[in-house]
Order: structure tokens, then sequence, then C-alpha cells
């Protein structure tokens, strides 16, 4: 599998992760993970360093993964999410019209504090694009705040049921499309952007 890889330098990578991998094994054991496939190949090349992920998407979501080459440097990353250094945003699409243009969705999540800014970039029959913003960074965090709201994702089908909605999708319509961060050797801001998916795009002119 080709992964593309939309930055790099001597010390981190980021890459595009296609929809329906996982970051890491799950407890499963899965084999076929991009971590895998990314040092596999590094292998391959007589590659000595490794990749680790510093953080992590749902199988089902595309978009921009930050790697770093070397335990040291992953922990240096993820210090920077700690410290809520690291922007990233969203393109979902979501179930009907959504009441306002911008709000913040603030519900918590397992009895913790969570908060989700978006903004709809466009209204479509049936659904709605929107640029999503996670301040927090609680797991499937988005997923869930879009169905306490009424609005699930298109093609969600662990926090809502399919046949509730029309509208289907042969997967979850999220895919993460920008991070921004201070780089931790650098400290040059780092900006990263990656274009919706082949599968996102269809979805758009079908619909």
């Amino acid at each position: 599998m080709s992964i593309d890889v939309l930055y790099e330098d001597e010390w981190l990578s980021v890459v595009n992760k296609p929809a329906g991998l996982l970051i890491i094994p799950s407890p499963k054991d899965e084999a076929r993970t991009l971590t895998d496939i990314l040092n596999d190949d590094l292998k391959k090349r007589n590659i000595a360093w490794r990749l680790h992920p510093c953080h992590r998407l749902d199988r089902n979501t595309s978009g921009l993964i930050i790697y770093a080459k070397g335990k040291s440097l992953q922990k240096q990353v993820m210090d920077l999410f700690a410290e809520k250094k690291v922007k990233k945003t969203y393109v979902a699409f979501v179930q009907g019209v959504l009441p306002r243009p911008e709000a913040e969705i603030k519900m918590p999540i397992e009895g913790r504090s969570a908060l989700t800014r978006y903004c709809v970039v466009q209204e479509r029959p049936g659904y709605s694009v929107v640029d999503v913003l996670p301040a927090t960074g609680r797991t499937n965090q988005i997923r869930i705040h879009f169905k306490m709201i009424g609005h699930p994702i298109v093609g969600e089908d662990k926090f809502a049921f399919r046949k509730d909605f029309p509208l289907r999708a042969k997967r979850l319509c999220l895919h993460a499309q920008s991070v921004e961060f201070p780089h931790p050797i650098t400290r040059r801001l780092i900006r990263v952007l990656c274009d919706l998916p082949r599968d996102m795009r269809e979805f758009l002119e079908k619909h």
C-alpha cells in the first residue's frame, strides 16, 4: 500500500492515513496497521530508525497523522498535544441542517469535559459540510458530539443507526484535513494540509 507523506524532515513525518486502517494493533492483534506498513517500508530500504505515532485517528477516519522518528521525539510531540499547542481541523459531512452556521458543542464525554467547534461550509440536500475544530481530544469526540446534537456524521455506524437516516455512505465521512504545531526541535510553525480523499469527493459529486 502506498502511503502519501505530506511533510518530512530529520525528526518528523506527517502522512495521509487512508480510511480503513488502524494506527496501531487492536486487542485482536491485527497485523496490517499504518505504523507497520510505514516501518516495514523503512526496513526494506535499510533505514535504521522507526516511526512512532504521536496521536490517533479512528480506523474509518482518513487524514493527517504526525509520526516521530524516535521515542524521545514522540514524547515531545505528545507533550505539545497535552499543552494544547497542536491545532487540528477536520472536514465532516453531517446529517441534516445544523441549527447554527457556527457553534460550540460543549458536552462531557464519559464524565470529562469536551469542546468541539464547528463552522458550516456548505448546506447540501440532506446533509451539511462542516469544518470541525476539536478543542479537546476525547476518544471519538467529534463522532459523539455530532450524535449528541442529533446530526451524526454521514456513514456513522457506531454511535447511530444507519437505518435511522436516509443518507448513506460506504464509510464514515470524516477527514483530518490540516494540522498546525510548533516544531519540537526547530520551533518553526509547521502547517500541513491534506485534500479530501477520492471517496469523499465522489460522495459530493453524487449528492
